[in-house]
């Protein structure tokens, strides 16, 4: 291969950093990320140029039908993760840590993390929680694991907040969110994910951290965005949160190709002799 080719291939093929996440907060840059759970859709977002590609455990409600993320086990994630691999050339892939896969032990954390970077292909996991994942957050770090951390509304902890509630509402309340985004931050993470909160707090969060902030449901002063890929192709039935954006409306343009390919079958019209072998 000439020269010119191949730095040609290199600057198209950029594959995305920790170091590029902090650079882009440093330079004041908007970070992009979104969700993905299968080789189509990564491979898709990637040619996208999105920064950050999460295999979340939303992967739950999204795909798996089940009604809260609580119920996804470490083998689903897995499983998901490295068909995200395979559509990925450039983006940050992250794991999202299932409820109960890094909960109980500082042991079981570490094994868990090591699964997602060995066996799943991810760059970098995340676990919910502030101070209480601080300890676990640390060690992962010290063994050369990049850790984003989340806090606000966390969706693991469905069953302690009473359901998906807006965390930081009030002064007391929103300072406990300040102090586990500044825990996390001193435990090491590159950066951290802010859900549900009033937009004021996000962006008091993301002046005083050094780290990006990615937000979702936080406002607009966040140093990035994420979004369950699903709420913004309006792939998520008659669940329209209120953070999120729809760009597209893939479920009626599915509908109606499945319905036209039902009618052209039933009505003799597929397959033509065109579409047929001799």
């Amino acid at each position: 291969m000439c020269a010119s080719r191949y730095i040609e291939l290199k600057k198209m093929d950029h594959h995305m950093t920790i170091n590029d996440i902090l650079k882009k907060k440093s330079e004041k840059k908007k970070i992009t990320a979104l969700t993905a759970y299968d080789c189509p859709f990564a491979r898709i977002l990637d040619e996208a140029g999105v920064d950050i590609i999460m295999v979340g455990d939303s992967l739950g409600n999204a795909v798996l039908g089940y009604d809260t993320t609580l119920p996804v086990t470490m083998e689903e994630m897995l499983h998901h993760t490295k068909a995200v691999r395979r559509g990925v050339k450039n983006a940050l892939l992250v794991g999202d840590m299932p409820f109960g896969s890094y909960q109980a032990s500082l042991a079981e954390c570490v094994g868990n993390a090591v699964r997602f970077i060995k066996e799943g292909g991810a760059a970098a996991v995340k676990l919910e929680g502030g101070r209480r994942v601080k300890e676990k957050i640390a060690a992962l770090v010290e063994m050369g694991i990049p850790v984003m951390g989340h806090v606000g509304l966390t969706p693991q902890s469905y069953h302690q907040f009473g359901g998906y509630r807006i965390q930081g509402r009030d002064k007391k309340a929103a300072l406990e969110v300040m102090k586990d985004a500044e825990a996390i931050q001193e435990a090491g993470a590159f950066s951290v994910v802010l859900e549900g909160i009033p937009a004021k707090l996000g962006k008091q969060i993301t002046e005083k951290l050094a780290m990006p902030t990615i937000g979702i449901g936080a406002g607009p002063h966040c140093d990035g965005q994420v979004l369950v890929l699903h709420d913004i192709l309006g792939l998520s039935g008659d669940f329209k949160p209120k953070f999120a954006r729809r760009y597209a409306d893939v479920e009626d343009i599915t509908l109606k190709a499945v319905k036209e390919f039902t009618r052209d079958v039933q009505e003799g019209k597929f397959p033509s002799i065109d579409e047929s072998f001799e």
